[in-house]
C-alpha cells in the first residue's frame, strides 16, 4: 500500500477537456463562456483544465452555446460526486471491515464521531471550496460510514486532543452538540473514549492516526495529511504508529476522567 495519486479524477479532466475542445472548435471564448454560466473565469479554467469537477450548469451552457448537442451534458453521469476523497477510499473500506479500530485526532473530532452540523461546517470551510452538490455527497458519506459504531461485536479507541475539544467547529451552541454527542458514544461498551490534556512534547503532537485490525488479525495503519493520506500493511511501519499509540494512551486521561473533562467543557458553554 502507498500514497494514493493526488491528482484529480480522470473524469474530471476529461469532460473539462471535452468543454475546452468544443469551445474552441465554436469560437466562444473562455470569458464568453464565463459570463453565460455566470461563473468567474479563473472558476471556469480550473474546471476545464480538469483542477475543479465541471458542474452540471457549466454543462449545459457549453452545450448550448457550442452546439454540442447533447454530446456535453452526457458527461454527467460520470461526473457524480465522490463521497469520499480519493486517496481516502481504501481506508474507508478497510474501516468497514475491521473488528478493531484505534485512532488519535489531535485538532479535530473523529469522523465516525461526528455530527452533521460539524461536517457540514469542516467541509464548507474547505479550500478549494467545494460545491454544495459535493459537500451533500460527503456529508452523506461521512454520516453513513458511522453505522460500524452500531456493530457491538466490533472494539472502538478514539484519543481525542484537547484543542480538538476546545475548537468551536460550527459555532458554539453547535460545539456543545458535538460534546455531548462525545459523551453519549461514551455510553456504548464497545467504544473507549479519551482526552489528551495540553502535555507539550511528545508523540501526540505528530498528526493523527489510525490503526485497525482486520478479521484475519491483519494490522494495517493510515496516516492522513492536508492533500495526501497512507494506508500502511507493512509491519515495521504499523509497529512504530502502534508504539506511538500505547504512548499516547499511557498519557491520556482515563475514560471516566474524560467523560468529566468533556462534560465540564460542554456546561462551560
Amino acid at each position: 500500500m502507498s500514497e494514493a495519486n493526488s491528482q484529480p479524477p480522470i473524469a474530471w479532466r476529461y469532460c473539462g477537456s471535452q468543454i475546452k475542445l468544443w469551445r474552441t472548435e465554436a469560437g466562444v471564448s473562455r470569458q464568453s463562456l464565463a459570463n453565460e454560466s455566470n461563473y468567474d473565469y479563473e472558476y471556469v479554467k480550473s474546471m476545464e483544465n480538469g483542477r475543479r469537477r465541471p458542474t452540471l450548469r457549466l454543462l449545459q451552457v457549453a452545450d448550448q452555446v457550442c452546439g454540442a448537442g447533447g454530446k456535453l451534458t452526457a458527461a454527467q453521469e460520470y461526473l457524480k460526486p465522490e463521497k469520499f476523497l480519493s486517496y481516502a477510499e481504501d481506508y474507508v473500506r478497510y474501516e468497514a471491515e475491521a473488528t478493531d479500530l484505534s485512532s488519535y485526532h489531535p485538532l479535530h473530532i473523529p469522523g465516525l464521531l461526528q455530527t452533521e452540523e460539524t461536517v457540514r461546517a469542516l467541509l464548507s470551510a474547505y479550500l478549494p471550496p467545494l460545491d454544495d452538490e459535493t459537500i451533500e455527497e460527503r456529508v452523506a458519506g461521512r454520516m453513513e460510514r458511522q453505522a460500524v459504531l452500531g456493530k457491538s461485536t466490533r472494539a472502538f479507541s478514539f484519543v481525542i486532543g484537547e484543542g480538538a475539544l476546545r475548537n468551536p467547529v460550527g459555532g458554539v451552541e453547535a460545539h456543545k452538540r458535538q460534546l455531548l454527542r462525545l459523551l453519549e458514544a461514551a455510553e456504548a461498551r464497545n467504544v473507549m473514549l479519551q482526552v489528551l490534556p495540553f502535555l507539550g512534547a511528545g508523540p501526540g503532537v505528530d498528526g493523527p492516526f489510525v490503526l485497525l485490525e482486520m478479521v484475519d488479525h491483519e494490522r494495517v495503519a493510515y496516516e492522513e495529511g492536508q492533500a495526501t493520506g497512507r494506508l500502511y500493511s507493512d509491519p515495521e511501519c504499523v509497529s512504530i504508529i502502534a508504539q506511538r499509540h500505547a504512548m499516547i494512551l499511557r498519557q491520556a486521561l482515563r475514560q471516566d476522567e474524560s467523560v468529566t473533562f468533556i462534560r465540564k467543557l460542554a456546561e462551560g458553554l
